[in-house]
């Protein structure tokens, strides 16, 4: 007897199936082979077009994945293949359907992520971190955590004053903290936005490039400018920015200066040195926030200069109201091939250190 769900199925030779919830799935039964296992799912049309994807593109995945064949038939979903690979299978369809009720597109992220969840039998994750909703862009598209990693580092930002968000590219570190930022402005928590990144001359110098220092420098802040854009819209963007309730500056402008009922900031971290990062976390003033993003696989600081953030890192751990989240390649949710790129290169970057200890750790 399953005790977390409690509706029997056919075929479940006595136990009570926990894919029966609410009685939408059915006709479970056990097939004339010892390793063959099947269950039917309800499933309505408009959003199994939505799960199936294009040309079938999304199921194909789950099949692949769970090594279950998935057939549409007679106005249902039927899985079958070996019984612990159906029900995992199916709980991805279902968590899959419950987003597609809620009128979010399904995205191949989305199924990339339903099934590691799946895999790891926490598919309902999937469903909980679907429903916090941060705020909308200007043409009314969701703000949403899409993986257990950002739903931590949202909740994070929520809760404490300072908060380093690190991690590989595409795991929605600048992204994430920008949404917040504004949804904070526009429900008055905090009277301006400050945005900031370290411009560091990565293989050209400042001075070639064309124009005056605040044409020199926008080239290094137009990711900031971007999701600004994304957003809150161009028209509002502007208004605010001349009135100076947003701020896009070089870190270097932040020398001097004491920021209260603010939400800050600091993009690109890991390109600061300690001394710029002191600079920085003592500029803070009371009412204000402040996020920190930066991935330490991506530095353009000279050869043997230290981090700020790797610093940061080791003297801050243990200080209240400061957190520290750790996203991954499992967090990456831009194309599914970046995923793949990061995860790659973190395997390579972990060989190599194996491969540096094995040889000077016997001298």
């Amino acid at each position: 007897m399953d005790p977390e769900w409690g509706i029997s199925c056919a075929g479940s030779r006595g136990k009570e199936c926990r894919y029966c919830k609410n009685g939408e799935w059915r006709n479970a039964r056990k097939m004339s082979s010892d390793n063959e296992f099947s269950l039917k799912l309800d499933m309505p049309s408009e959003h199994m077009q939505k799960i199936f994807g294009m040309q079938d593109a999304y199921v194909k995945k789950l099949e692949r994945d769970f090594g279950v064949t998935i057939v549409d038939r007679n106005g249902g979903v039927t899985v079958t293949g070996s019984e612990d690979m159906v029900r995992k299978a199916a709980g991805v369809l279902r968590q899959l359907t419950i987003i597609s009720e809620r009128g979010n597109e399904i995205e191949e992220q989305s199924v990339d992520y339903a099934i590691t969840m799946g895999m790891e039998e926490q598919e309902n994750v999937i469903t909980e971190i679907d429903s916090d909703c941060i705020c909308h862009t200007v043409n009314g598209k969701p703000i949403k955590p899409k993986t257990l990693g950002q739903k931590a580092y949202v909740d994070a930002i929520r809760k404490n004053m300072i908060v380093f968000g690190l991690g590989p590219a595409g795991t929605g570190k600048t992204y994430l903290a920008m949404a917040m930022a504004i949804t904070a402005f526009k429900n008055d928590e905090v009277g301006r936005i400050i945005l900031t990144r370290p411009a560091i001359e990565a293989g050209e110098k400042l001075g070639f490039l064309p124009g005056d220092l605040q044409s020199k420098v926008d080239p290094y802040l137009r990711p900031l400018y971007d999701a600004l854009y994304q957003i809150m819209g161009a028209e509002s963007f502007a208004k605010n920015m001349e009135k100076g309730l947003i701020e896009v500056a070089p870190l270097a402008y932040m020398r001097g200066r004491t920021l209260d009922n603010a939400y800050i900031i600091l993009d690109e971290a890991q390109n600061t040195t300690p001394a710029q990062m002191k600079m920085f976390l003592t500029r803070i003033g009371f009412g204000s926030k402040v996020v920190v993003t930066g991935d330490a696989s991506q530095k353009d600081l000279p050869t043997g200069a230290r981090s700020g953030l790797d610093v940061a890192a080791k003297v801050l751990a243990k200080i209240d109201d400061i957190a520290f989240c750790n996203l991954t390649s499992k967090d990456v949710v831009r194309h599914p091939l970046v995923q793949r790129i990061v995860k790659a290169y973190d395997d390579y970057e972990a060989k190599e250190k194996n491969r540096s200890r094995e040889k000077y750790g016997r001298k």
